[in-house]
């Protein structure tokens, strides 16, 4: 499903993510930063020559270095990289804390350390249950690493009370940031029985290693359902077939998770070459996992069976209906649908409206191929749904479609193909299938369809490219597969936001170019298998997961800043107390 600006989508999840800067010029700052404080409390005396190096400096440099070998024991992992920039930001805000105490008074530095080793503990464990282990007992010991050293080396620096008030701080702020992870957990553990952070790392072990663990928790969240996949099978003898199928599942919801791949292994199932174009889904329809595309595979094989060829088609005519372009052509016995709103916003559909216009066009067509073209992006993300002035405009222009297309002329088809592997890569917006585009000819006409492995294309683009396009063929449309493969660093990727249309431009037209040579007779055979029992995420299943992750990042600082005053308050008692 898509969702309006003010929801939190799966993949965006990933701008809160970002790469750690080299160990080296972590710990670099590291001791540089200590050097300074050394120099500082060199002029203060009163025995802090060294504050620098002991409590900060060296604390720093024992958890960059013992917490990745000592989490790697738990079968867990965390790169170097991301071991010193922890170290080096808690090192930080311990100096922020602990000048911020010499600035009332300089007597309350060992309060204000002490606070700070409570709180670097509270900020490691929250840190390393959210990236490496969400069970706290196993990253206790490796979250204690930088404040239990820095407390041994301030009984140095500090009077002996200072052990004493320092261990107390440190279990306060454990309980406290124990409460916050908590507290963090509980809104995905009611509503799924999953726990966010366990959610967390295993989101964080996609991006970093490939790791399908997510797909566990789709799972246990998903529902069987029915679907159609129309396609239509293209032989020429002596030449290299076509399969273009539209599924009805959301290749998503991101990278190579669920169906995020889901025209590579498609094409990967069958000799001929694949077109997947998008079809009515929304995230609603997302697989839970890789293995479900099988059943896909599957019926898809099971539908090429005993299929009756034709050798016919129309040509394709454009109908416009309000903000609706749509194109529309007859093949064999498939009536064909590409649908846009290009300029306008042209997103996901949900599934009741192609399976309304499908419903409507059997009485004049055994198979209709609905597709959403999936072509301009404008910023804003919504989809379509049943009943809107949207949805009703799509309907409308289908209609028209199918009253008109059972008296056009039948002429001999024609059908050539092409696959472009272009050099740009997911980051840049384009999947692993490239460009692909498909030329029917019929009574004396050219139409290509032309498909990027890709998750939408950037607003006017498009048009750019169709215009482009009809200086080679008399008709054209611009599609996308939606594939969700090139959304892991952000929701929104499409083609031609980070790529210039003029740099990709000359694969566009070498791919029409070489499917208008590749231009033979051919015959066709549409079919509409059912994938059956087939798991998706479920109806409002992607709704709900969204907003209860947006419930836990509006609620978190505010509970944070609660749990964080209590603490100070509580440490300022202990010190009243223990003094």
């Amino acid at each position: 499903m898509a969702f309006t600006s003010s929801d939190v989508r799966i993949e965006n999840l990933s701008k809160y993510l970002f790469n750690a800067p080299s160990w080296p010029r972590s710990m670099a700052t590291v001791i540089v930063l200590g050097l300074i404080i050394d120099g500082a409390a060199f002029r203060l005396g009163d025995g802090m020559a060294f504050l620098g190096t002991l409590a900060f400096t060296i604390p720093a440099i024992t958890a960059f270095v013992v917490t990745k070998p000592c989490i790697g024991l738990m079968g867990r992992s965390m790169t170097w990289n991301r071991s010193a920039l922890l170290a080096l930001t808690c090192m930080v805000l311990g100096v922020i804390i602990t000048l911020s105490g010499m600035v009332v008074s300089r007597g309350l530095v060992a309060l204000y350390y002490s606070i700070a080793l409570g709180f670097i503990l509270g900020i490691r464990l929250l840190v390393l249950v959210a990236i490496a282990d969400y069970r706290i007992s196993r990253m206790i010991v490796p979250a204690s690493l930088q404040s239990l050293t820095g407390m041994a080396l301030g009984s140095l620096i500090f009077e002996s009370i200072f052990l004493l008030l320092a261990l107390v701080l440190q279990l306060v702020f454990l309980l406290g940031f124990i409460l916050l992870i908590w507290a963090i957990n509980q809104p995905l553990y009611r509503a799924f029985n999953i726990r966010g952070l366990d959610f967390l790392n295993s989101f964080i072990a996609h991006l970093t290693d490939g790791s399908k663990k997510m797909e566990d928790f789709f799972r246990e969240i998903g529902e069987e359902v029915f679907l159609p996949q129309v396609t239509l099978f293209f032989r020429r003898p002596g030449k290299r077939g076509l399969i273009f199928t539209v599924p009805n599942v959301h290749p998503g919801p991101l990278g190579e998770i669920g169906g995020g791949n889901l025209p590579k292994y498609l094409q990967s199932a069958f000799d001929e070459m694949v077109m997947v174009p998008h079809g009515a889904a929304t995230h609603d329809f997302n697989l839970v996992s890789g293995d479900e595309i099988e059943k896909i595979v599957s019926a898809l094989k099971a539908g090429s069976r005993d299929l009756a060829y034709l050798d016919h088609a129309t040509s394709s005519v454009r109908h416009q209906h309000g903000s609706v372009s749509l194109l529309f052509q007859v093949i064999g016995d498939t009536l064909l649908l590409v649908t846009t709103r290009s300029p306008q916003r042209t997103e996901d559909l949900d599934f009741n409206v192609g399976m309304t216009i499908m419903s409507e066009g059997h009485r004049a067509f055994p198979n209709i191929a609905f597709v959403d073209a999936h072509n301009c992006l404008t910023g804003d993300i919504s989809n379509i749904q049943p009943g809107t002035a949207e949805a009703m405009e799509y309907l409308k222009a289908s209609v028209h479609a199918i009253d008109t297309a059972p008296g056009m002329s039948r002429h001999p088809l024609h059908m050539g193909h092409s696959h472009q592997v272009l050099p740009y890569s997911r980051e840049q917006g384009f999947g692993d299938q490239g460009l692909r585009v498909m030329v029917i000819g019929a009574g004396g006409q050219t139409t290509a369809y032309i498909l990027f492995d890709g998750n939408n294309i950037q607003e006017g683009v498009r048009e750019t490219i169709r215009d482009y396009a009809l200086g080679f063929v008399d008709e054209a449309e611009v599609m996308t597969t939606d594939s969700h493969v090139v959304n892991t660093v952000s929701g929104k990727n499409p083609v031609g936001m980070r790529v210039s249309p003029d740099e990709f431009m000359p694969f566009v037209g070498k791919g029409i170019q070489e499917a208008l040579k590749d231009l033979a007779p051919a015959e066709v055979a549409g079919a509409t298998p059912w994938v059956e029992r087939v798991v998706v995420f479920g109806s409002n299943r992607i709704t709900q997961l969204a907003s209860t992750l947006n419930t836990v990042l509006v609620f978190m600082p505010v509970l944070s800043l609660a749990i964080l005053l209590l603490a100070f308050i509580l440490s300022i008692l202990a010190y009243l107390v223990i003094g």
